[in-house]
């Protein structure tokens, strides 16, 4: 008669299939400052396209605004979830 196969891993305590909901929005969070970046380089690229059609052009005045504000956007947006992720973290069992 053949055995059935058995799993060679040690006995360990199985993780929960759900997440609970506090390190769930962390780990989102985490995610959203990983990303700040990528979405600041494709909001200062589009000054870039501005300038394809020759039928009107931008002022340099109206970019450097654009690109200041995305600047500011970015900072603010970075300062935001980083006290998330300060405040999120503090809590007893929010463990990484």
């Amino acid at each position: 008669m053949i055995e059935p196969a058995r799993d060679l891993t040690p006995d360990r305590p199985r993780s929960p299939l759900f997440l609970q909901r506090q390190s769930y929005r962390l780990r989102r969070l985490m995610d959203a400052a990983r990303f700040l970046p990528v979405l600041g380089l494709l909001l200062w690229s589009v000054p870039l396209l501005w300038s394809i059609g020759d039928e009107e052009t931008v002022s340099s005045s109206g970019a450097l605004i654009y690109i200041f504000g995305v600047w500011m956007a970015l900072i603010l947006a970075a300062f935001v979830v980083s006290l998330r992720l300060r405040l999120g973290g503090d809590e007893p069992g929010a463990g990484g």
